[in-house]
């Protein structure tokens, strides 16, 4: 029996962070055997709001390294760049003449994007889910594993796939998302009622996956907690119960384990003792990074693999979307 595909992709917009790695990049790994996988760094989505060439450049680089170093591999999962396969922007425009404006209009992310940007929102971000919904039904995609503040992005994919397959009959598998039960949204450290974020303006808000030791225990002795002593998982009590989430999610313990672990202990405890499992939980990943940076031509391999095979894919897709239409 065929495996069901996996698709998700990831912005190029900075470091990764811990946010990134424990809310999709390690369930991505976990998930390589079971499922047929197709990753991608999404440059294109990138490119929504203003970037320097350059670090872009070096960020791309630097995002798809980190998707090997934490154990995606060519054999059991295509790791891609989302510009190298020309589909994914073909299929968008395709898809933005059959999306109503009012769909897009009702995305809670844009209004929130754009409220900062104000008139120099792009038509791109307003754009974006089409794009994003483009991604996803390239593939054939039967589930997208995603946060669950994108889980609207997903619904919208369905959507249009819907109306497209009503329209001119079936062509695209409906998505369903993938939201792991926890960790889906791993908070700030300085600002635990928002998504940690490698964005945010506070740099200690979130622990980057190539800090150094010394900075991951200088950023968890500031991260905030409350004026309560007793540890336990609280989600009214956000900082305490984002610090005790990512404990969790990197020792794999039950939380009862963990509350009686720091019974009687103090917040200088808790976060002395998370610095320590951050550091060696990201060790093999920094290391394997520092390897394969320094093998000159290694990362380009990798992803020239994973563009042909994602390319092969896309494009079969997109001839049987131009046939539909009429435009072959």
């Amino acid at each position: 029996m065929d495996k069901k595909r996996v698709f998700s992709g990831i912005q190029a917009t900075g470091s990764l962070h811990l946010g990134n790695y424990l809310g999709a990049i390690k369930n991505w790994v976990k998930m390589q055997e079971q499922f047929d996988n197709y990753f991608c760094v999404v440059d294109l989505h990138t490119i929504t709001v203003p970037q320097d060439p350059e670090v872009l450049r070096n960020n791309i680089r630097e995002v798809a390294g980190l998707l090997f170093a934490a154990g995606l591999n060519e054999k059991s999962s295509v790791v891609f760049i989302q510009s190298h396969v020309r589909a994914h922007a073909e299929l968008a425009w395709l898809l933005n003449c059959i999306t109503p404006m009012g769909w897009l209009h009702r995305m809670t992310q844009f209004k929130d994007k754009s409220e900062k940007q104000k008139e120099d929102v792009s038509v791109g971000l307003f754009d974006y889910p089409v794009l994003q919904a483009a991604d996803i039904l390239l593939y054939d995609t039967h589930f997208v594993p995603v946060g669950e503040d994108q889980k609207q992005h997903v619904e919208l994919s369905r959507d249009i796939a819907q109306r497209f397959n009503y329209r001119y009959g079936d062509v695209f598998v409906l998505p369903d998302a993938m939201i792991p039960p926890v960790g889906g949204r791993v908070m700030g450290l300085a600002n635990p009622e928002k998504k940690m974020s490698k964005s945010e303006d506070n740099k200690n808000d979130a622990i980057f996956l190539l800090d150094s030791p010394d900075q991951i225990r200088s950023k968890l002795k500031r991260g905030t907690t409350d004026s309560m002593r007793d540890i336990k998982f609280d989600e009214t009590r956000p900082g305490i119960y984002n610090l005790l989430t990512i404990y969790q999610l990197l020792t794999g313990k039950e939380r009862s384990e963990i509350e009686e672990h720091f019974s009687g202990k103090s917040y200088k405890d808790l976060k002395e003792q998370l610095a320590e499992v951050v550091i060696e939980s990201l060790r093999p990943l920094q290391e394997r990074y520092r390897e394969l940076t320094g093998e000159e031509g290694y990362l380009d391999e990798m992803l020239s693999i994973g563009a042909e095979k994602a390319d092969a894919r896309a494009e079969e897709k997109l001839r049987q979307v131009y046939k539909k239409i009429g435009l072959r």
